[in-house]
C-alpha cells in the first residue's frame, strides 16, 4: 500500500499557492498591473487618458514611465484638489510601498496620452508598457472607451 504522505503535501502546496492568488499575491521584485483602460478624448485635438491598477511584490518600486505606440507623448499627471479647486500636475514618477498598490482613475493620478492614433475607437485594444526603478517592464493590453468612459460596444 502506497503512503498518501505526498498526496497529501501536493495538496497542501497548492492550497497555500491558491490562498495567496486570492489575496492577490505579487511575486517578489515584480509589479502586476490590471484593469488597464484607455479613455479617448472628446475632441480629436485633445489629449486621451488612461488608468489601471497596480500592485507591488515586496520589493517596492516606482512607476517611472509608461509607453504605447498609440500615442506621439506620455505624461504621468495627479489631479488634486487644492482650495476647493482641482489642480493637475505633471508627476516624474509615482512611487509605492512595498506590497503597495497604486490605483489610477478619472480625478486622480492618470497617464495623459498626447497626440493619441485618431484611428481608435471603443473596443480597440492598445498595448501600454509600464517602467519602473527596478521591477522589469510590465505590457498590458488596454481596452479602449469612448470619452464618456464607458466601452461603447
Amino acid at each position: 500500500m502506497r503512503s498518501s504522505v505526498p498526496l497529501l503535501l501536493a495538496l497542501s502546496a497548492a492550497g497555500l499557492f491558491l490562498a495567496a492568488c486570492e489575496r492577490g499575491g505579487v511575486p517578489d521584485g515584480t509589479v502586476q498591473v490590471r484593469e488597464a483602460w484607455v479613455r479617448l478624448p472628446a475632441a480629436a485635438s485633445r489629449p486621451g487618458a488612461a488608468y489601471f491598477r497596480m500592485e507591488a511584490g515586496s520589493e517596492g518600486t516606482r512607476l517611472i514611465g509608461v509607453s504605447t505606440p498609440a500615442a506621439r507623448w506620455i505624461e504621468l499627471h495627479e489631479s488634486r484638489a487644492e482650495g476647493g479647486v482641482s489642480k493637475m500636475r505633471q508627476r516624474k514618477e509615482f512611487e509605492f510601498p512595498s506590497r503597495g498598490e497604486l490605483v489610477f482613475e478619472p480625478g486622480g493620478a492618470h497617464v495623459m496620452l498626447f497626440g493619441l492614433d485618431r484611428n481608435l475607437k471603443p473596443g480597440d485594444k492598445v498595448p501600454l508598457t509600464f517602467s519602473f526603478d527596478v521591477a522589469p517592464p510590465v505590457t498590458v493590453q488596454a481596452e479602449v472607451h469612448g470619452p464618456a468612459g464607458q466601452p461603447d460596444h
